[in-house]
């Protein structure tokens, strides 16, 4: 049997899909608290080597922990911020400072 051109039509169906939504991950800050025991170059310490934050902008969160009570580090995603967390809390407890850093929601 000799197929044509017209002979043999071969239908393709084409599924179209819609591409699946992805949603951004919710966001976290991390917020460090004033106390009145832990030292503020500590703090900006903390903030350099923890947040990534220069010199310049670890003494502004530094001041506003001090003055305002609470200062933000970052805003990150949930797994980031609980690491970011557990690392200050592991310094902090080392050099004995009640230094205290949390995470509420952005």
């Amino acid at each position: 049997m000799a197929l044509n051109d017209h002979s043999a039509e071969i239908h393709t169906e084409l599924r179209t899909r819609a591409a699946p939504r992805l949603r951004r991950p919710s966001m976290y800050r991390v917020v460090m608290l004033n106390d009145d025991y832990t030292p503020m170059d500590f703090v900006v310490h903390i903030l350099q080597a923890y947040f990534g934050k220069t010199l310049e902008d670890a003494t502004k969160i530094m001041l506003d922990i001090h003055t305002k009570g609470s200062g933000t580090c970052g805003v990150y995603t949930l797994e980031v911020a609980e690491t970011k967390v557990a690392q200050v809390r592991r310094v902090v407890q080392k050099h004995q400072h009640p230094l205290q850093c949390m995470i509420e929601k952005a």
